[in-house]
């Protein structure tokens, strides 16, 4: 399965992408706010070996986002925490490095609401976001996602499809137009 935009694609990960991963998850600057994991390469792969028995029962789906111009890895996406029939999902382990398109995370935002919303059918993503980072906190607002609730921790959100809609088109324009402008 491949998802694509202008400057990106998802392609479903595989087990030869456990270094990248890992790299990844490792390194501060890109997952501060995620949760950590050992820098062991063997339990990478089989974690991602649990992960491709809950892809094969379409229970999660982890993402390589890569550049169109040259199939670089530059980060990695997951849809995950499934509730009820297609009630909701939520979305993380977004990690984008250095290498990264400049609408990249754009492109990626929507490459997963429209997989989530309009493939698999899903009727609402929920989220839970660290206080502290603020960058994801004001993306994701600026998307219209609605925060409804905190923990000590977390802020909660909730988006809708029809939310989804009402910016798509703007979000994508701006995409597009890129190259005009450049």
């Amino acid at each position: 399965m491949e998802l694509k935009s202008k400057t990106i694609f998802l392609r479903l990960v595989e087990q030869s992408d456990a270094e990248f991963i890992l790299s990844l998850r490792i390194n501060n600057n890109y997952s501060k706010y995620l949760s950590r994991v050992d820098d062991n390469l063997s339990e990478q792969e089989r974690w991602l070996a649990d992960y491709k028995k809950r892809e094969a029962l379409e229970q999660e789906f982890y993402f390589i986002i890569c550049r169109n111009s040259d199939s670089l890895p530059i980060g990695t996406v997951r849809i995950y925490d499934f509730i009820g029939d297609r009630e909701s999902f939520s979305w993380g382990s977004w990690i984008l490095n250095e290498n990264k398109t400049r609408y990249a995370a754009l492109e990626c935002a929507l490459l997963i609401y429209d997989f989530a919303f309009f493939t698999l059918g899903f009727k609402r993503c929920h989220m839970d976001i660290r206080k502290q980072n603020i960058k994801v906190i004001e993306f994701h607002k600026k998307f219209g996602v609605k925060m409804i609730g905190e923990t000590e921790i977390d802020l909660l959100g909730h988006y809708f499809p029809e939310d989804y809609l009402s910016i798509r088109e703007k979000i994508n324009t701006m995409i597009e137009s890129y190259d005009k402008i450049s």
